[in-house]
């Protein structure tokens, strides 16, 4: 390491805890990723690394994600666990974050295959959620996540963390929503539009084309803009007494039933 920081007053480490405000991100071009593996991930996809910190009193290498190599790093800082602690955003803490540079995420930059799933999310407000949905594309294999007119930032430290590092791992695209609709209809993808009153479940469509699943906020719903575009609106069956599903609870059951016809009309 090129320095040991030992005190949480160090400008170091109060510049690093600015970056948790969206402002402070956008104004710096830089984003914190905590955990090993997220770092690896984010090496892995390609993304410029800024900086190192690790705390060697509790730092544990792995094989699977081994520490990448100290040449990708411009800077490198030990820390102290206390200062650590001050830092981390996980109770259970792995002892290592890094800065790194976020990308574009242009629609033009997807690449597609001839008969792509997608997950299109509007507005969606909680990183929390957005963390959620990200992961359960990676898990269904989805070719691609539009993200738009997002309420909340991608590289917020709690869709990171929620993610555990699938903001890596996906393809995303961010943009407003009449260029998303474009996009679609330009490449001749099928739109299905979640909607609390639509005439048919989800499970009597059939996703095994070209398939745009779209889920908006939950408070909100999709915006009329969508409702008028989207090819097809679908709704969930719904037994309890309220009317209302988490959306990444939501999106998990529609990519995982495009999955699973998928999976059975290829065997």
């Amino acid at each position: 390491m090129h320095e040991t920081i030992t005190s949480p007053h160090n400008p170091k480490i109060k510049n690093l805890k600015k970056l948790e405000k969206a402002s402070e991100r956008k104004a710096q071009n830089l984003f914190v990723i905590e955990g090993l593996r997220e770092v690896v991930l984010a090496q892995r996809a390609g993304y410029e690394m800024d900086s190192l910190f690790l705390c060697e009193e509790i730092f544990v290498p792995s094989k699977e994600y081994p520490l990448p190599q100290s040449s990708i790093f411009n800077f490198q800082f030990s820390v102290s666990k206390p200062v650590y602690d001050s830092l981390a955003y996980r109770e259970t803490t792995e002892g290592i974050i890094a800065t790194a540079k976020p990308k574009k995420h242009l629609l033009e930059n997807l690449q597609l295959r001839n008969n792509p799933l997608v997950l299109v999310i509007e507005a969606v407000e909680k990183p929390g959620n957005l963390g959620a949905m990200l992961r359960t594309c990676d898990a269904a294999g989805a070719d691609a996540v539009i993200i738009c007119h997002p309420k909340t930032d991608i590289y917020n430290p709690n869709v990171i963390r929620s993610s555990i590092g699938t903001v890596f791992t996906n393809q995303i695209a961010v943009c407003e929503t009449e260029e998303a609709i474009a996009f679609l209809k330009q490449h001749h993808i099928k739109t299905y539009a979640a909607e609390l009153n639509a005439a048919k479940f989800h499970y009597e469509q059939n996703f095994t084309g070209s398939t745009a699943l779209v889920v908006g906020a939950e408070a909100t719903g999709l915006s009329n803009e969508w409702m008028n575009a989207a090819d097809e609106k679908i709704k969930i069956p719904m037994r309890g007494k309220i009317d209302s599903m988490n959306v990444s609870v939501s999106a998990g059951i529609l990519l995982f039933e495009a999955l699973r016809q998928r999976e059975t009309l290829n065997h």
